[in-house]
Formats: structure tokens, sequence, C-alpha cells
């Protein structure tokens, strides 16, 4: 067993099992609904909804398996995190000896979280000029300003209170992305049709990896263990980890829930409402369709939710950056400044008049090249026994682990040949 092995796996035993039966499971959620907003930022928006406006129903099953592998691929990333009372990241840093091996993931890894972070900005912007009218430069500077007072409120209230504001900013997303169902409500029939596995040409193909790779992000499975890790640090021993566990299934069934009904639910606005329209291949686009169709009031309530999405989820971002930094290259680095040093690329491609849907596609691209990097290891460490001693993978969860590793790969290998080929 590596020495790196033997010192994780020895935080199992550091502590006696504390009094954790009578602990209500409400007090024990949160890290999950906080990675979940991840699968609601503003590229999961333009996937679904370009999804919906130009194949209809047909990639209603891409949406409901991707989110039933992002269920446990959360799951993994949790229970690494809870179990051996360290991040994913961290893991990787001890477990890479050559500093320059280090390095090179921490680079690929960064690159996707700077990615992310340029979906999100760019998703609050677009937000701010659809609802006040507001340049796409100075909707990047307020995106990226307030974002730095909820990181603030994780850096200085701890965790809990950051949960609670991630949490009611995912509320108001929930709202702002499913009231217009209601008012034009899918077809179930279609709806039912859709969950067939199918696709219609070389482009569906292309719309449902993204919309995966939209799905499933690098940057939401480091987060994941490290929030589990940071939230339940004095919890530890084999009762108190069962427990964490047996909470944690609830904690990500409960956030998969949710980010997977208000994914669906775009979708089959999009699908409902606007399918067929001309100009819904961007998120103005959709704005002004949504309010030619069902009125300014949804067109609003979209809009607000698009703003909810992108601050919530460049929160979650900037944390997720600076735990991959402090896990591979042992810097920590306050939040708050890497929050302004990964805002300055975004508020470059703004100022540069670079078109945002654009901009978001190609942050998928680079999402794409990052899946591998951090599914791949998961399941592998999780899988070991030597690290997570009893609460190791059984087989058929790392089967399963393995067959979602691979499909996410191959379909965003399919992405990557379609975009570069302009197929």
């Amino acid at each position: 067993m590596a020495k790196s092995d033997v010192l994780v796996s020895d935080r199992l035993l550091s502590h006696a099992p504390t009094t954790v039966a009578s602990t209500r499971l409400l007090w024990l959620l949160g890290p999950a609904l906080v990675a979940g907003v991840a699968y609601l930022d503003p590229g999961n928006v333009a996937s679904n909804m370009t999804a919906g406006a130009r194949y209809g129903y047909l990639l209603v099953w891409v949406v409901v398996a991707g989110n039933v592998m992002a269920w446990l691929i959360q799951y993994l990333s949790a229970k690494l995190g809870i179990v051996t009372g360290t991040s994913l990241p961290e893991i990787l840093g001890l477990r890479m000896k050559r500093p320059l091996a280090r390095r090179m993931y921490w680079l690929q890894a960064e690159l996707v979280a700077m990615a992310t972070d340029l979906a999100e900005i760019i998703g609050g912007a677009v937000a701010l000029n659809l609802l006040f009218n507001l340049p796409l430069i100075w909707g990047g500077i307020i995106t990226g300003t307030i974002s730095m007072f909820v990181l603030m409120v994780q850096s200085r209230r701890g965790p809990r209170i950051f949960e609670r504001v991630i949490i009611a900013l995912m509320l108001i997303i929930v709202v702002g992305f499913m009231a217009g169902v209601f008012l034009s409500p899918p077809d179930g029939g279609s709806v039912l049709s859709g969950l067939v596995p199918r696709f219609e040409g070389s482009n569906s193909v292309l719309l449902a990896a993204s919309i995966l790779g939209a799905t499933i992000m690098p940057h939401a499975i480091y987060a994941h263990s490290s929030l589990a890790r940071d939230r339940f640090p004095e919890w530890q021993g084999v009762v108190a980890t069962r427990r964490l566990l047996w909470a944690t299934k609830w904690d990500v069934t409960i956030a998969m829930a949710i980010a997977g009904t208000v994914n669906l639910a775009i979708l089959l606005l999009a699908a409902s409402a606007l399918q067929g329209v001309d100009g819904t291949d961007t998120l103005q686009g959709a704005y002004a369709a949504l309010q030619n169709t069902l009125g300014p009031a949804i067109a609003t309530t979209f809009a607000i939710g698009l703003l909810a999405s992108g601050l919530a989820s460049t929160s979650v971002g900037a944390y997720a950056g600076a735990e991959i930094m402090h896990g591979l290259l042992h810097i920590r680095v306050p939040l708050l400044l890497r929050r302004l040093v990964t805002l300055i690329p975004a508020l470059v491609i703004l100022g540069a008049g670079f078109d945002p849907t654009e901009a978001l596609v190609l942050s998928q691209v680079v999402l794409s090249f990052g899946i591998p990097f951090a599914l791949i290891p998961l399941v592998w460490l999780t899988a070991q026994r030597g690290i997570l001693g009893t609460f190791a993978n059984r087989w058929f969860t790392t089967t399963a682990g393995i067959i979602c590793a691979l499909a996410l790969v191959a379909l965003n290998v399919v992405l990557l040949v379609l975009v570069f080929t302009g197929a």
C-alpha cells in the first residue's frame, strides 16, 4: 500500500464514533445541493433550450440519462470526501510524486474551471442585458462583483451559511425556468416517446453530446468532495461515516431530482412553445421568443432565473478552482483574489464584442477535454480498499462507474470531432 494511501485510510480511525444516530437528516443535507447548482448553469440552459427548439422531444432521454449518471458520479465524489476527509484534488496531489505531473494536471483542471467560469459570467451578463438593457461588459462586472460577496459569505461565515445562500438562488432558478411549463404544458405522449434513445442526423448527436457536456461538469466533481470534506470535519469513525453516507444518498437524490426536473422543464418548454421558431439557438433569441409566445412575464421570469443561475454557479465554480489549486499545487489562494483573477478572461471576451452564445459553446468544448481527467480517477480511487477501506465501491458500483465514464468520454470525443470537423 502506498504511503499516501495509509495516511488517507488512517483518518477513518482517528476519532471514536460520534453520537450521530439522533441527528436529523435535514441538518445533514446541503453539500450536494451546492454542487448541484453546476447542473443548472447557463450552459445547461443554452443546450436544453436549443435541443427542445430544434428537435422537440427527441432528446428527452439524453437529459434523463445524464441526470442518472450525474447521481452516481456526485455520490462517489461526496463519498470520497466524507470517508477520507480529503478532496479529490488533494488525493491526486498526494499520489502524483512528480511536480511536473501535478502542474500539468492542475493546468488542465484550471483551464476547465476558467472555461466554466466564463460561461457563468456570460450567462449573468446576458441576463442583466435582457432585464435592464445593460451592456454585456457591465453585466459581467456586476455578476462578478455580486459573486464576490457570495464567496465572502463562504470565507467568513462558513459552509452552512454559504449553502443557504446558494440554495436560495437555486429556488429562484427553479421558479424562473419552470414557470413557463405551466402555461405551455408539454404533450405527455411526446414526452414518453422522447425517452426512447435515438438521433436524427449528426447535429442531434452534437447537441446530445453538448447536453451531457454541460451536465457532467468536471469542476462539480472536484467541488463536491471538497464541500463534503469541509461540511463534516468532526464526524469520523465507522458509525458516523455510515450515517453520513446514508444522508448523502438523500442529499444527492434531492439535488439531482431538482436539477434534472429543471433541465427537463427547459427542454420541454422549448419543445412545446418554441419548436421551429427562428433565433432560439441563442439566449437572447430564446428570451425574445418566450416574450412573443408566452408574454413578457414568463420571459422576465426566465431572465431572472438565468441571472440566479449565473450568480450561483460562478460562485461554486470559483470555490472549485481554489480547491483544485490547493489540492494539486498546495497553494491556498484567497477566494476573493481568485474570483478577481478568473473574472478577467470573461470581461475581456465580453468587452471585445465576442458573441456570448458562441463563447458558451466553446466553453463546453473545453469542458469536454476535462471530463476524463476528473471522472476516471474518481471511479478508480473509490474502488480502492486501500483508500476507502470497507467503504470502497462494490463491484457493481465500480462497473456502473466504468460504464458512465466510457459513455461520457466516447460522447465527448464525438462532440470534439464534430466541432473540429465542422460537421
